[in-house]
């Protein structure tokens, strides 16, 4: 039974072999720019581009840097234009959310954190993010504000002129099926 399987084996491996001696290639040119393929793109190539992955859960604020939600979907043409935004207002842990559909261009993106406003806190700075109050050890000792380095793959936050309200009583996206 054994030698049957092996003889099978070694038949069907000489005709799989016997195939691919048999096929010539299309093209017999010696000349090299004609065959060669064509450049891989580099990471230079696409300077000043965002990461579509990226933009997916990003914070959404309005003008008084209230939060307002997050970016849920990105709504793109045939061609690959984004034309619009779903943001998902409310809800806890995506539980309760509603989603609003806004047309892309009424999205403005910043690469700068949020700058909150108020008096200066335990970070020493006006304006930064707010100093953390927890405590590990005796003293809160909160480092002094730096900024941050921008990421050339996806800007910080959105910002729309709505409010929480105002987007709450906006229809509700639903994706057709």
């Amino acid at each position: 039974m054994l030698a049957k399987f092996m003889t099978a084996g070694l038949v069907g491996s000489a005709l799989l072999a016997t195939v691919a001696f048999a096929q010539t290639p299309a093209t017999t040119t010696t000349d090299k720019t004609a065959a060669a393929p064509a450049a891989a793109a580099s990471d230079t190539s696409f300077q000043g581009t965002w990461r579509g992955s990226k933009m997916v859960g990003l914070n959404v604020y309005n003008e008084n840097n209230e939060s307002l939600g997050s970016i849920n979907d990105l709504l793109m043409d045939k061609e690959g234009n984004i034309k619009g935004v779903v943001i998902g207002v409310g809800g806890f842990l995506g539980v309760g959310e509603h989603l609003v559909a806004m047309p892309f261009d009424k999205v403005k993106f910043v690469n700068e954190p949020v700058a909150y406003t108020g008096t200066a806190g335990a970070g020493g700075a006006t304006g930064s993010r707010p100093a953390s109050t927890t405590t590990t050890g005796a003293a809160n000792t909160a480092p002094a504000a730096t900024p941050a380095k921008p990421n050339p793959w996806y800007p910080d936050h959105a910002v729309i002129s709505a409010t929480k309200d105002q987007l709450k009583a906006m229809p509700q996206f639903k994706y057709a099926i």
